[in-house]
């Protein structure tokens, strides 16, 4: 050994302030259940059962109109159709997100009595979807305070609920992510809640910046530790780029860049990258219907494999392709991933080499098919001799 101990507390000294913020900005993916979807639907258009009626409706199409083609493996489409029924009869809805932004078509004069009325029926409700929340207006000027009113209502109806989501539309501006932490601390304190914040991509100042830097990682980081998602707006987003309309699409190439510079910003942070929507609507004729699921069928399978778990859903009937495609995208992994599990954790010489950041991946993708309802955890454990409980540990997941 020729260095001496100072050299080590030197290069201790230097880099221990880098190591120190790294792991304050970086703490690591969010612990816990993703939801697979998040359901858009306008303040004005809320009323007393909702959630149940959604996934009614859904079950009413899917009996009325059958699968068509998704390019899916028929097999795995019949094996999972009866998972795929009985998740619209007990949990249709994973993420709830009532709308004061521009899915509410309600008069400027009515807001106020649309968005008490939104928070009443939801406070009646016996259960809320695991996730719910609600989506604000911008923060430019001239929909600021009408914005935040609207927000302090809505939230002030459904006082002592747990933890709701706020949506923050169109934001332009690293400012204005930092000036709306203390409306949401004012919030916090006033009703009682827990408030997550999402941010929706919906312009391309929030993508790349005046100076050339890409805005989204500041953005997020003005966030300090509060915002939970950022959430693609596919149409907003396209139209702001002269995206003509027939071709404004979340597979469109625009979309891409966008949502794979949201994925990295998200990266060991916590927050979560979503995808967007599709206004196609599953509705019309069985010729009508059958093209819109193929499409969503389409576009759901292809987030999957991208790693975007999120999307968003605009009409009850899209739930049908959502949960077949997804429990489809589950059931197909964990064969293998259950072999490679297995392989790691008893240490047996396969095909294919995993590392523990492999071994993570995994057990994540396993978990998210059981936390979704397309697995089991007895056939989790058959497939790759692990438990919830080591499966959590392998995701670096608290148990649950």
């Amino acid at each position: 050994m020729s260095l001496h101990d100072d050299v080590y507390a030197e290069l201790d000294r230097r880099l221990a302030p880098v190591d120190d913020a790294r792991t304050a900005a970086y703490p690591g993916e969010r612990s816990g259940r993703q939801p697979v979807h998040t359901c858009y639907v306008p303040a004005d258009a809320v009323v007393p059962g909702l959630v149940a009626a959604w996934g009614e409706q859904a079950l009413a199409a899917l009996d009325e109109h059958g699968v068509p083609d998704l390019g899916l493996d028929p097999a795995l489409v019949e094996q999972v159709l009866p998972r795929v029924r009985e998740k619209l009869a007990r949990e249709p809805v994973e993420d709830l997100r009532v709308d004061s932004e521009d899915g509410y078509r309600g008069p400027p004069d009515r807001e106020d009595d649309d968005v008490r009325t939104a928070a009443a029926v939801l406070a009646a409700e016996p259960t809320l979807p695991p996730f719910w929340g609600t989506r604000a207006k911008s923060l430019e000027g001239p929909t600021r305070h009408r914005g935040v009113r609207s927000l302090d209502l809505f939230l002030g109806g459904l006082a002592g609920r747990g933890r709701a989501v706020v949506t923050l539309p169109k934001v332009t501006a690293v400012e204005q992510v930092a000036a709306f932490l203390p409306v949401l601390d004012a919030l916090e304190q006033a009703h009682g809640l827990a408030l997550d914040l999402e941010l929706q991509v919906e312009t391309p100042q929030a993508v790349l910046g005046p100076d050339g830097a890409a805005t989204l990682a500041a953005m997020l980081h003005a966030g300090r530790g509060r915002v939970s998602g950022l959430h693609y707006g596919t149409y907003d987003y396209s139209a702001s780029l002269g995206i003509a309309a027939a071709h404004q699409a979340s597979d469109h190439p625009a979309a891409d860049h966008a949502k794979a510079t949201m994925q990295v910003a998200v990266a060991g942070t916590g927050a979560r990258a979503v995808d967007g929507s599709t206004n196609v609507l599953p509705v019309g004729s069985r010729e009508q219907v059958h093209t819109a699921w193929q499409l969503h069928a389409g576009l759901v399978r292809r987030a999957l494999q991208r790693g975007f778990y999120q999307g968003w859903d605009l009409h009850p009937a899209q739930l049908v392709t959502r949960y077949t495609a997804t429990y489809a995208f589950f059931r197909a992994a964990l064969p293998a991933a259950g072999a490679r599990l297995a392989a790691y954790v008893s240490r047996v010489d396969g095909g294919v080499l995993d590392e523990p950041a492999t071994a993570k991946a995994l057990a994540t993708v396993v978990l998210r098919g059981l936390d979704c309802g397309a697995l089991d955890v007895a056939e989790v454990e058959a497939a790759a001799g692990l438990d919830r409980v080591a499966l959590d540990r392998l995701a670096g997941r608290r148990p649950t």
